[in-house]
């Protein structure tokens, strides 16, 4: 009997082993990594002028493929059902600039956070002296914008209960609304802001560059996989270390070059 009891424990414990999703053995069986983002948050990933993607995500997922020896395939997914996609396995992992937060937490697996960023404001220009941090926002009088389904739009919830909110579909359009005075003040992620700022808004945006939250950025895959969630710890650690994420961050966080190439 104790024999049988010990066999049914190891069959159960085999089962669970392998019932886990081997989904790094699959995408190098299958030679292509699927890839999900959103092509519009600069400068993580974008389309340039002939509709090819480029940015920092799309530069570190193809380091990412070289490392696996696979191929990269990028699926473009708008940000709300980004989701709900990765988990009905349209693609094995998002790469798209993804805050880590406990609510999303809940759905799905991060790998370690591969960069820091923050809420900062691009305000109308005729609050120029007036406005000089978040709080002072919270108030009725402001209409107060950021994009759906982000961070900046729980931030503006959470910190400026008393403002006027209003959500957008994309953070290029919510941008424009401040620039054309249509709103009072737009809230989301510091590089974005900064890089509208330089490319769109001298003159006529004041952007509050101070950061007044702290974001974690990582890549999202289903819980389902250790494996996977292993390879892909390692490698961040790897490229934090070996001078190839650095190189990266200058290239589109410090420099300006890659402007030219979006429209």
């Amino acid at each position: 009997m104790k024999f049988l009891f010990l066999c049914l424990i190891l069959n159960a414990l085999s089962y669970s082993a392998f019932s886990a999703e081997d989904l790094l053995s699959e995408i190098v069986s299958r030679k292509e990594i699927r890839i999900g983002m959103e092509a519009g948050y600069i400068p993580f990933e974008m389309k340039n002028k002939k509709g090819g993607l480029i940015g920092f995500d799309v530069d570190l997922a193809k380091i990412l493929a070289k490392e696996m020896g696979v191929k990269v395939k990028f699926i473009n997914t708008e940000w709300d059902g980004i989701i709900p996609a990765l988990l009905t396995k349209k693609f094995d992992l998002i790469m798209s600039g993804m805050t880590v937060t406990q609510k999303r937490n809940l759905k799905v697996n991060f790998a370690t956070p591969y960069i820091i960023v923050g809420q900062t404001i691009l305000l109308n220009k005729k609050l120029k002296g007036k406005i000089k941090n978040y709080r002072q926002l919270n108030s009725s009088k402001y209409n107060v914008i950021s994009k759906l389904g982000t961070t900046g739009e729980q931030a503006v919830k959470k910190l400026l209960p008393n403002a006027k909110y209003r959500a957008y579909q994309t953070e290029q359009e919510a941008a424009l609304e401040i620039m054309s005075g249509k709103a009072d003040a737009f809230v989301y992620d510091h590089p974005y802001n900064s890089i509208f700022v330089n490319a769109k808004g001298k003159g006529k945006v004041i952007h509050l560059s101070t950061p007044f939250t702290h974001e974690p950025i990582g890549m999202a895959l289903r819980k389902s996989d250790p494996n996977f969630l292993n390879f892909l710890n390692n490698f961040i650690s790897q490229v934090k270390n070996d001078g190839r994420y650095d190189k990266l961050y200058q290239k589109w966080f410090k420099g300006d070059k890659w402007l030219s190439q979006i429209k």
